[in-house]
């Protein structure tokens, strides 16, 4: 239960994992569920990190 009621995506073969953990599994490049941001293999990483630095840069701007 220790994503229950987030949105999240990972490697697709870990889809079970994440509904067991009582997420809601999305298959897409990088899913964004408040400060949380996922994606899914290292093809991602430029989507993830471009979503990881808006969310920082929303919750944690630099003065």
């Amino acid at each position: 239960g220790g994503l229950g009621g987030r949105r999240v995506t990972s490697y697709p073969a870990l889809e079970l994992d994440m509904q067991a953990a009582g997420a809601e599994f999305q298959d897409a490049e990088v899913v964004v569920d408040g400060t949380m941001v996922s994606s899914r293999a290292w093809p991602d990483h430029s989507a993830w990190m471009r979503e990881f630095l808006t969310v920082l840069r929303t919750k944690a701007p630099a003065t």
